[in-house]
């Protein structure tokens, strides 16, 4: 599951900046599943704000800070590909709940630390919006796209795609960095979605460019076949 899926909850409550609402906005024309998580997530959203407001019972702010006493902290959660959006709606369930205490008048507040909003943005928004990134643009028969988006501050580099068809049976999309002396370097292999928005691995800020070859699946050392898309950095060898 890719990082896309993982904006359902932030984009159902307005919480995305302009870059991130125009890549999911693309994406959720063309699935199913997030536009009816996001549909139920904003449902949610709209209830909670016609709750009616009630006095809370006068014991209920004494009990409540004595049971965060008693609450274990959990310890973060190593992130997996698959858990990635149920452990968003998890955060998202939380917030609810606090909502719900507010909603019914209470003066409580409970402070979650796996619920930290201002943690720093991901890597790969970090690429995006890095301001020496630089993009180059890809075009393939029938519509497709893909764009590697580099920033050699960051020494890193994003690749996205939309509308991109699948793979040969038993292959896969790999990605690789062009670096001087080296050749083509492994850098990712895609997952088969047809957007993606793919973190490459490797020294960005070095290489002269990147290209995209169809590999066997689990992908190569070093490509086996002709690039499908090679794109230029800019910079010479």
């Amino acid at each position: 599951m890719t990082e896309i899926h993982a904006l359902s909850g932030a984009y159902a409550v307005d919480a995305v900046d302009d870059l991130e609402r125009a890549a999911f906005e693309r994406h959720l024309a063309e699935c199913a599943e997030c536009r009816a998580e996001v549909a139920s997530l904003r449902e949610t959203a709209a209830m909670l704000a016609e709750t009616t407001a009630a006095a809370p019972p006068s014991a209920l702010r004494d009990r409540v800070l004595a049971d965060i006493t008693t609450i274990r902290q959990l310890p973060p959660e190593v992130p997996t590909a698959q858990p990635v959006r149920r452990h968003r709606v998890r955060l998202l369930v939380a917030a609810a709940a606090a909502v719900v205490l507010v909603g019914a008048g209470t003066a409580v507040v409970v402070t979650q630390p796996w619920a930290d909003e201002t943690r720093p943005p991901s890597a790969t928004v970090q690429v995006l919006e890095a301001p020496d990134a630089q993009s180059t643009t890809l075009e393939f028969p029938g519509g497709a796209s893909a764009t590697v988006t580099h920033s050699d501050e960051l020494d890193r580099a994003v690749l996205q795609t939309e509308d991109m068809p699948p793979p040969p049976e038993g292959k896969v999309y790999q990605v690789w960095l062009d670096q001087p002396g080296k050749g083509m370097v492994p850098a990712g292999v895609m997952p088969v979605e047809e957007d993606q928005t793919l973190l490459l691995e490797g020294d960005a800020a070095t290489a002269t460019g990147a290209g995209i070859t169809v590999e066997p699946e689990g992908g190569s050392p070093a490509p086996t076949s002709e690039p499908i898309a090679l794109f230029d950095f800019g910079r010479s060898a």
